[in-house]
Parts: C-alpha cells; sequence; structure tokens
C-alpha cells in the first residue's frame, strides 16, 4: 500500500466539484459540493449518535437501504437540522441532481453541515447544481473547500493497494473542526474507492473501522447533528468481488483505515483554535474497553488541553482525568510521558511524579503534534485518541460563530 495524489477522485470512475452557490454570504467560500460515480456504487454509511440528527442524515438512510449509491450531495454554511421542511429540502437537493445528471434520486447521498436551526433555501442550490454538474472533473480540491465550515484547511488522503493481483485505490475528503466529539464528531467524511466489495462487507468494515478512528476523536466534547462517514465502492478496479471475511477483505480494511486514521489526525490537528496535535497512546491496559476509555477521558480534559497550549508538562492532569475516567486501572502503576519531534520526557512512573527538565519539558510541548504515552501495566490491550489544545481562540471562533 502506498499513498497517492487524487483523493476521492484518485479511484477509477468518480469525479468531483464544488462551487459557490450563495448559501454562505461570503462569496469567496464554496458551499455545494458533489462527488459522482461513473457506475453504481456499493455504499456504506455510519451516522451520528445524537438523538437531533439533521434532516439529510434521515433521507440519506433511506436512499442508501438497498447497499448502493451513485452520487453525494452535499453543502456547507447550514446544517438543513431542528427544521420544518428539512427533509422535503434534502429530497428536492437529491430530485434536483437525479434530474441535472439523470441518475436516480434514491442512489444519492445527501448532506449538510453548518449552523443549525435555520432554515435552509432551496433556490441558490437550485441555481447552482447546473454548474456544479458542469464542473465535475477528476480534481478534487473544489470538493474538499465546498465542505469546510470553520477548517482553516482542506483534508484529503488516497492510497493504492492491491486486491487479487489488481491495483485497487481509495481516497477521501473531510471537513470537521469544532462540535468535533466521541462518538462521531461534526464532521463529514466521503470516501471513494473502485475495489470491488459487497455492501455487507463494506458496512462491515467501515462499522469496525470508525471504532478506532473517528470515535476517537475529539475536539471539544460536543456531539454534532449531522455527523456522517460515507464510502461507495464501484469495482472499477476489476477485483474479484469481495463477498467474505479472509485475505482480501483484511487488504481492504487495511486500506480503508489508513485513509480514516490519517483524516482523524487531520480532523483533531485542525480543531477550531487549534495550535497542536495531541495523540494520546495508551498500552498495558486490562482490556480494549478500558484503553479506549482512558485514552479519550484525557484527550477530552479541558485541563490537560489548557495544559497542552501553555506546553506545560502538568501530568497530574492525565492521572486526574484517568481517575475519574471510570476506567478499572490501578493509579499505582500508571507510567506517563510526553513525546514529540523535539524528544521525551518521563514525567510519572508508578503513579507518582519523578524529577525531569522543566526547560525539556518546554522543548517537547512547544511542537505541534505532541503524544501522550501511558503505560497501565496491567496488560496487552491499547488503544489511541486524537484531540487538540484548548486556545483562547476557540472560545472567539464559538462566541460569534452563528452570527
Amino acid at each position: 500500500m502506498k499513498q497517492i495524489p487524487g483523493g476521492i477522485c484518485a479511484a477509477k470512475g468518480f469525479t468531483a466539484s464544488g462551487v459557490h452557490c450563495g448559501i454562505r454570504k461570503n462569496k469567496t467560500k464554496k458551499d455545494l459540493a458533489l462527488i459522482l460515480s461513473e457506475k453504481k456504487a456499493a455504499a456504506a454509511c455510519v451516522y451520528t449518535t445524537n438523538l437531533v440528527k439533521g434532516a439529510p442524515i434521515t433521507v440519506t438512510k433511506n436512499n442508501v437501504a438497498d447497499g448502493y449509491a451513485q452520487a453525494v450531495i452535499c453543502n456547507s454554511g447550514n446544517a438543513n437540522t431542528c427544521n420544518a421542511n428539512g427533509i422535503e429540502i434534502a429530497e428536492e437537493m437529491c430530485a434536483l441532481i437525479s434530474k441535472e445528471l439523470n441518475i436516480s434520486a434514491s442512489d444519492i447521498i445527501v448532506a449538510s453541515t453548518g449552523v443549525i436551526g435555520q432554515t435552509l433555501d432551496i433556490t441558490p442550490i437550485a441555481e447552482g447544481i447546473p454548474a456544479l454538474a458542469k464542473e465535475l472533473k477528476a480534481d478534487t480540491n473544489d470538493a474538499a473547500e465546498a465542505i469546510m465550515t470553520t477548517d482553516t484547511v482542506p483534508k484529503v488522503i488516497s492510497y493504492s493497494f492491491e486486491i487479487g493481483g489488481k491495483e485497487c485505490k481509495i481516497g477521501g475528503i473531510a471537513k470537521g473542526s469544532g462540535m468535533i466529539h466521541p462518538n462521531m464528531a461534526t464532521m463529514l467524511v466521503f470516501v471513494t474507492t473502485d475495489c470491488a466489495i459487497s455492501p455487507a462487507m463494506l458496512q462491515k468494515a467501515l462499522s469496525a473501522d470508525v471504532k478506532d478512528s473517528f470515535n476517537m476523536v475529539s475536539v471539544d466534547g460536543d456531539t454534532s447533528t449531522n455527523d456522517m462517514v460515507s464510502v461507495m465502492a464501484n469495482g472499477m478496479a476489476g477485483n474479484e468481488e469481495i463477498t467474505a471475511e479472509g485475505a482480501d477483505f483484511d487488504e481492504f480494511c487495511k486500506a480503508l483505515n489508513a485513509v480514516t486514521t490519517y483524516l482523524c489526525r487531520m480532523i483533531a490537528g485542525d480543531g477550531e483554535g487549534a495550535t497542536k496535535l495531541l495523540e494520546c497512546i495508551v498500552t498495558g491496559a486490562a482490556s480494549k474497553e478500558i484503553a479506549v476509555t482512558v485514552s479519550k477521558s484525557v484527550i477530552c480534559s479541558s485541563l490537560f488541553k489548557a495544559a497542552m497550549f501553555g506546553a506545560d508538562a502538568n501530568w497530574g492532569r492525565v492521572l486526574c482525568a484517568i481517575g475519574y475516567s471510570g476506567a478499572d486501572v490501578d493509579v499505582n502503576k500508571i507510567d506517563v510521558s510526553f513525546k514529540s519531534v523535539a524528544g521525551q520526557v518521563d514525567v510519572c512512573v508508578n503513579g507518582a511524579g519523578i524529577d525531569f527538565s522543566e526547560d525539556i519539558a518546554k522543548e517537547v510541548l512547544t511542537e505541534k503534534e505532541i503524544q501522550v504515552l501511558i503505560d497501565l501495566k496491567s496488560g496487552d490491550a491499547s488503544a489511541t485518541a486524537w484531540g487538540c489544545d484548548l486556545t483562547y481562540d476557540y472560545v472567539k471562533i464559538n462566541g460569534d460563530y452563528r452570527t
């Protein structure tokens, strides 16, 4: 497996586009994206666990119930959530794409992101769709930009891998910067592949993957209403269709995880106002569940996140977060270290502080990517969670997000 250019257009048969249609006031920001597969593709999705769900999720669930899709339409700037006519608008978005591209409206994944509770006018979308269709090409960039809200950078990745002697390609784009919290986040993630895999096995792969990828990301503790991860697999690579577990399925899962893990790191590192990507790696846990619980608790701690913003090696906040996590751990065995490209500093052994250089710790924690290494010394299970520091700018961004 190797990283390649192309994003969601790396795989055979996929094109994409993005335009400014007028949902967002800033005309320099694209706000409508389209992804099209040349042929109908196997489709799988996972959604937010929030009881309040955006209307597009309801429509998408209905559309992919048969396991297939051919296109994705997504707008930014308005979440189409908590709107009386939200379902109608989401269905109309599908109908408009259906008419423009001559594909079935029930083969369309629809998504929205932005402000919750504001009415979404279909007019700019309807007026923008002809240009959106005209701009379709084997280029990911415009679509990746069009799904962004407070994101500061597009999030794009793709890989090639081999199944049964055939080269397959997989790529993804994502948006996500704030309202990010397990399980799922204010993320929209769209993955495309030309690998041939049945809808059932595609869903199995995605559902298993998110447990160790997107459900391990937290920026601010808020679980969004519109989270969605979708995968379309059109089979145009020509490999024998994956219909059961085995070596080919394992290879596909490995490629899918490469895409999702990369996007997880990008989402966490681009958290609203963030200056640092935090990666909490827990080892030596008695069970996977304990490792997951501990890593999430640490990465979600506001006090710990604030300390990382200040490059303060306040390891006591790590122990504190572990202590209230509810995980069954022996606090007298825990080791903690901080690591970055500047080096590693051990700060806690067997649950107690040790002497360390504050100057070296400052150097380690001033870097843009920081690992928090926690060894529970109670077993062989491990887990990794991703987050970011908590900064002044986070409050500033969210203090006037709507206005």
